[in-house]
């Protein structure tokens, strides 16, 4: 005679079968349903409990839990069953009232909602609100910037640039060039308090002047290489001084394109006449309000980032002398800024922002 209890008969339908395999393969199921969906199909082989302990590394007893429940319930016996606890305060009417009055209206006397303010005006704790907020993405304290180019020839000027990035020309140089004008030489009133364990670094919140420079920058798109002079001023001049400083520091055989912006000093006739008698050089210019194209404006954010904002100058040398050598440095060893994205994909972003803001009904 068979020794101990029955084990329950174990079937599985093809829908079944296909719902517990999706359950085990699926990302988004949580781990203790498809530990349950595993045990069941390995069941379902026709192996004892203790087998499939021993397989799945559990205990028999809840092989055995699992067996059961879902015998009697089949796929629903899977699934947690309801927990008790205190019934919800907070209705979905009143989460939908939240919202509406977030995405809908401002307060008496600010431009925006806080969690305090909403949570008088809606008589709901501020922690409620908190957490409405959160669930749907809401941050009502933050803002930001944009701008969309209105350049007749968007299209093509991206099409252009991108594609000197993801496909440059042979025996050719693609140069990312712009300035960064007016960077101060600032000086703090007091000095600087070093940081130390529990306070962080502490400086004035005035400063002095001692002048300014203007950085021109040209970075190689394939090695990230930097060519950059400092100039008291930014005129035309100092634009043709410094392409003489490009010509000078770039192989001779050669094709150069420059990517640039449309300032108004990289237009004139002495920058004309210097290309004409330079027809190896291609000017290309990123569409207005797109300075996001141009990869050096990049570098200029690592620089600022690294040197400038935290920085104390008590002259333009001691400014000139911090550029240079964080041109060096950066030059010891290179790393280029990696474009990844197509204009396809690029202009395809910024159709689907057109279409949302032009149906947000502001």
């Amino acid at each position: 005679m068979p020794i101990g209890r029955p084990i329950p008969p174990l079937a599985l339908s093809v829908d079944e079968r296909e719902t517990l395999e999706r359950w085990t393969r699926r990302r988004s199921t949580a781990q203790a349903l498809a530990q349950r969906a595993r045990l069941v199909l390995t069941c379902a082989e026709g192996k004892t409990n203790t087998m499939v302990a021993t397989e799945l590394g559990v205990t028999p007893q809840m092989v055995s839990k699992w067996r059961k429940r879902f015998v009697a319930q089949r796929l629903d016996g899977l699934l947690d069953e309801p927990r008790s606890g205190a019934p919800r305060q907070i209705g979905d009417a009143d989460v939908e009232r939240v919202l509406t009055l977030t995405l809908e209206s401002a307060p008496p006397a600010a431009t925006h909602w806080s969690t305090r303010s909403m949570a008088r005006h809606a008589g709901m704790s501020q922690s409620a609100i908190s957490r409405i907020w959160r669930a749907f993405a809401l941050q009502p304290h933050r803002t930001e910037t944009f701008k969309l180019s209105k350049d007749p020839l968007f299209i093509e000027k991206v099409r252009d640039i991108v594609g000197l990035y993801l496909h440059p020309p042979e025996k050719a140089l693609v140069l990312c060039v712009d300035e960064k004008s007016e960077i101060q030489a600032l000086d703090r009133t007091a000095p600087l308090l070093p940081m130390r364990p529990g306070q962080i670094e502490r400086r004035t919140h005035d400063y002095r002047r001692h002048g300014t420079l203007s950085l021109f920058a040209a970075l190689d798109a394939a090695t990230g290489r930097v060519v950059g002079t400092c100039q008291r001023r930014h005129r035309s001049a100092e634009f043709v001084k410094f392409l003489d400083h490009i010509d000078a520091a770039v192989p001779p055989d050669l094709n150069v394109h420059i990517i640039l912006d449309n300032y108004a000093t990289h237009k004139t006739l002495r920058v004309h006449r210097w290309l004409a008698k330079r027809p190896r050089y291609h000017l290309h210019f990123t569409p207005t309000s797109t300075s996001w194209l141009n990869l050096v404006e990049r570098w200029f954010a690592a620089l600022t980032e690294k040197q400038l904002r935290r920085g104390v100058f008590r002259s333009t040398r001691d400014l000139e002398l911090t550029i240079t050598t964080y041109l060096e440095t950066t030059n010891e060893a290179p790393k280029p800024f990696i474009w990844t994205k197509n204009a396809d994909e690029i202009l395809a972003t910024i159709a689907r922002f057109c279409k949302r803001i032009s149906d947000s009904g502001h």
